[in-house]
């Protein structure tokens, strides 16, 4: 089985192989930032974990064909900007080199390709919010667009796949899958179903229609809760956190078989929670999580302090949420009144920006 085949993703604008993609030689792409829920970290060596899609963060790919000789090396150009900055700044990285490469083999594109595209990405670079997979993921779907390539979800996948390997050493797969779906997800072993559980994206005006062939895809679950992430403001580099990990299990192997079976347990526990709309089960399921991950090493005195503060501000639970070691927190709150609790006690104890993520009946809260 694909990693994809279970799941149809809306990938927002520039569909590939749309009619007259392409036209006037632009094409463009978009997907958008995630944050792992519990897992992190133990999914490389085989566990489950979940993730929520972060629709508000946005990445948006526009790839523009240049006129010149269609024989002689490719000249590909990517940069970036974002809604904090009004500079543009190239972007030389292997991870988009080798997807450039691949994309140009599996595409069958011939003669010379000389583009520049320019990513618009919300999404705070360092963060553990998946920014590398969203702007790969919009620069596949943008170049897909200017060359009138269709592309299925699993090609996406792969392209994705080739940059976040290049770009993390060891790359589980999740993100390269949460940057493009509609709903959390339930990740194993390279393939993951998205959950009906309801989220809209910005600006839509309706509640998703699940395309999961699964029975129960039909019911929404009556998970209704806020997730408010954090950001301690300090980077984080998932790369770094995985190599000092695989040094770490190399030396231990019983304690990371350990760290794994506990990882488990708890994600299959709190995907249970998660389908019987148990908020408090699946909130001390998340603040269980962050303990392990602490213990690891992944987590940091700066993070730590806003697990508590979301704690104590009436947090059902909370963690520190993707590759750690700097980055981003994640807490549940039962209703709005408690995410307006939380995010203001998080601001309290240091985080630069926070972000609210309804799901459930609370899909349509403004955020």
């Amino acid at each position: 089985m694909s990693p994809t085949d279970s799941l149809t993703f809306t990938d927002r604008g520039g569909s590939a192989g749309d009619p007259g993609a392409g036209h006037a030689h632009l094409g463009v792409g978009r997907a958008h930032g995630k944050a792992i829920l519990l897992g992190e970290h133990a999914v490389v060596y085989g566990a489950p974990a979940l993730a929520i899609p972060v629709p508000q963060l946005v990445a948006t790919a526009t790839a523009r064909r240049l006129p010149g000789p269609q024989d002689g090396a490719d000249r590909i150009s990517f940069a970036i900007t974002g809604p904090r900055t009004s500079s543009v700044t190239p972007l030389a990285s292997d991870d988009l080199r080798h997807l450039v490469a691949e994309f140009k083999e599996r595409t069958a594109v011939t003669g010379r390709m000389s583009v520049d595209v320019l990513i618009d990405c919300a999404i705070p670079r360092g963060s553990g919010l998946g920014s590398s997979a969203a702007c790969a993921r919009a620069a596949v779907l943008a170049l897909a667009d200017v060359f009138d390539r269709s592309l299925d979800a699993g090609a996406v996948f792969d392209l994705v796949q080739v940059s976040e390997t290049v770009a993390h050493g060891r790359a589980s797969g999740i993100d390269a899958l949460a940057t493009g779906a509609t709903s959390p997800l339930y990740f194993r072993g390279g393939t993951a179903r998205e959950l009906p559980i309801a989220m809209v994206e910005e600006g839509a005006a309706n509640p998703p229609q699940w395309s999961n062939a699964k029975a129960d895809a039909t019911r929404p679950w009556g998970f209704d809760a806020l997730f408010v992430i954090a950001d301690s403001g300090a980077g984080g580099s998932t790369k770094e956190a995985v190599e000092l990990l695989r040094r770490k299990f190399e030396r231990d192997p019983r304690g990371r078989d350990a760290f794994v079976r506990q990882v488990s347990s708890l994600t299959n526990a709190a995907l249970h929670d998660l389908g019987h709309g148990q908020l408090g089960d699946f909130g001390a399921r998340l603040t269980e999580n962050h303990r392990l991950l602490r213990e690891i090493g992944i987590s940091t005195e700066r993070i730590d302090a806003m697990v508590e503060a979301a704690l104590g501000a009436g947090g059902l639970g909370a963690k520190i949420s993707g590759g750690g070691l700097g980055g981003c927190m994640i807490a549940l709150a039962r209703d709005p009144n408690g995410a307006d609790a939380v995010a203001r006690r998080l601001h309290e104890a240091g985080a630069v920006r926070t972000w609210v993520v309804p799901v459930g009946r609370f899909a349509n809260h403004a955020i």
